[in-house]
């Protein structure tokens, strides 16, 4: 991954963070979903999303006033 991304988000549901990432397009901010889960197991790992570092407090704002749980 490039540098100065940060992850904003993470969760073990894919749809809650394939959310999340809509939301902050939306709002006109870059994201991308890393997903980190097993393969096989679906119950182990994450889906993370990731921002440019400098669009990150935009993107908390996004967040916070969709009441998305951190």
């Amino acid at each position: 991954m490039e540098k100065n991304w940060i992850k904003i988000f993470s969760s073990h549901n894919y749809y809650q963070a394939e959310i999340v990432k809509q939301m902050l397009i939306v709002n006109q901010i870059d994201s991308v979903l890393l997903n980190k889960q097993d393969s096989s197991h679906r119950t182990f790992g994450h889906i993370e999303v990731y921002i440019h570092q400098q669009d990150f407090s935009s993107a908390i704002e996004v967040i916070i006033l969709n009441q998305i749980n951190l």
